[in-house]
């Protein structure tokens, strides 16, 4: 039966057979079986088939909340005794947004794991929103974010400061200018994260302090990460504001540089987020480990 959750909830999270196959290392007629098994034992029907698509049926939306609760609670057990024995074991499931995941939390993974070497982490990358989506959904355990929603399930801890500066091509004509006024800014041309992202929203508050909107800007494009805006500004006359943990590269080899703009500082906090009311001993070990690694007090 163990098994046969398990089959439901990958194909209930993929929703597509091949895949879910995939991911078990088993054939797609033996995840069909394990379903159709499933439904035989309830006597109800999980999924919906309509072609190659399949849905969960309002009885499968059912078994998923459970199925995840179970496996859950697994993942405790797990963890719990396996600390009787000096031999810490477990999964972590952890959702980074895309510069954390880019630039800050590499180091932190690699030396929690020559501390915790029989404790995996899986590593789900994605914009502040899908972050927070994925732990209310219980799909990780703690995500790392560059925004704050304040969504009222979630509990947010400061994590690290961070700034964001506005940064184009060094060879850009502009580049030699000492500071760029508002107006300046209302006539270039820009690079932006996509909606959703916690940069754009920050950059959103922050202009709209010195009576700015975003539609004001020029944006000549959205993109859906930084390494991807990065490339663009180095091969255009184009700007944007970018995290200064993304750009030390860059900047150290001149090929990108940073423009002070007027009356404007745009400062934030990354945060550790977990389900309000929800904490259990491996996501507290690894909390414990992020912030001993930069030195804070969480």
């Amino acid at each position: 039966m163990d098994f046969r959750l398990k089959v439901f909830h990958t194909v209930a999270n993929r929703l597509n057979f091949t895949k879910a196959a995939t991911e078990l290392y088993i054939s797609q007629p033996a995840v069909s079986k394990h379903i159709q098994e499933l439904e035989e034992t309830y006597k109800i029907k999980l999924f919906e088939r309509n072609g190659s698509k399949i849905a969960l049926t309002e009885a499968g939306e059912i078994l998923l909340k459970h199925t995840k609760d179970i496996f859950e609670i697994y993942r405790e057990i797990d963890f719990a005794l396996s600390s009787f024995s000096n031999n810490r074991q477990g999964l972590l499931r952890l959702g980074a947004s895309t510069t954390i995941s880019q630039y800050i939390i590499s180091p932190v993974l690699a030396r929690f794991h020559q501390k915790q070497q029989d404790i995996k982490v899986n590593l789900m990358n994605g914009n502040t929103e899908q972050i927070e989506n994925a732990l209310i959904n219980k799909e990780i355990e703690i995500g790392i974010v560059e925004g704050q929603t304040k969504n009222q399930s979630i509990k947010y801890i400061p994590f690290l400061k961070d700034e964001l500066v506005l940064v184009c091509n060094s060879k850009n004509p502009s580049a030699a200018k000492n500071e760029i006024s508002l107006e300046d800014l209302k006539a270039m041309k820009f690079i932006t994260r996509e909606r959703g992202s916690g940069t754009l929203e920050v950059i959103e508050y922050a202009l709209k302090q010195i009576n700015v909107k975003i539609s004001d800007l020029q944006i000549e494009m959205q993109l859906g990460s930084t390494e991807s805006i990065k490339s663009y500004l180095l091969n255009s006359d184009c700007f944007a504001f970018m995290s200064i943990h993304a750009v030390g590269n860059e900047l150290k080899n001149n090929e990108l540089i940073v423009l002070d703009v007027e009356n404007l500082v745009i400062e934030r906090y990354f945060f550790i987020i977990t389900l309000l009311g929800k904490s259990d001993p491996l996501s507290e070990l690894f909390i414990q480990n992020i912030s001993s690694y930069y030195n804070l007090k969480l």
